[in-house]
């Protein structure tokens, strides 16, 4: 039984750690802090809940298990509402989310038959 927790604990762990891992790439390539916001909450609630968890099976006793329920349940709640008010603050300061109008798509990107927002506009549609 030890060895089925043992791989159930790593399963858990190096799914967080993938999640933590496509967060941190999220935060640093997406174009706007909207969106980073968006990849930042994904590391904190499935990457961190993953590597609790997996912390979890691999504790042997139940008071540190309680503590690790006690970490999860707080990011849990904190890091949406942290999220929803920075991004909040960032609309009330009057900064704008990057809309798919402003992407300049590369003509070797595009879909062929495909038609474009920005090409509407930029034949004065």
């Amino acid at each position: 039984m030890g060895t089925f927790f043992d791989i159930l604990s790593w399963v858990f762990l190096l799914g967080g750690s993938f999640f933590t891992l496509v967060g941190a790439i999220g935060v640093i390539r997406l174009p706007d802090l909207f969106t980073r916001l968006h990849a930042a909450g994904l590391t904190d609630t499935m990457g961190a809940g993953l590597i609790l968890t997996g912390l979890m099976f691999q504790s042997g006793g139940f008071l540190i298990t309680v503590k690790l329920i006690l970490v999860l349940g707080f990011l849990w709640f904190s890091s949406p509402v942290s999220t929803y008010a920075l991004a909040r603050a960032t609309l009330a300061s009057g900064q704008e989310p990057y809309w798919q109008e402003d992407l300049e798509i590369p003509p070797t990107a595009r879909i062929p038959g495909m038609v474009y927002p920005v090409d509407g506009m930029e034949q004065g549609e």
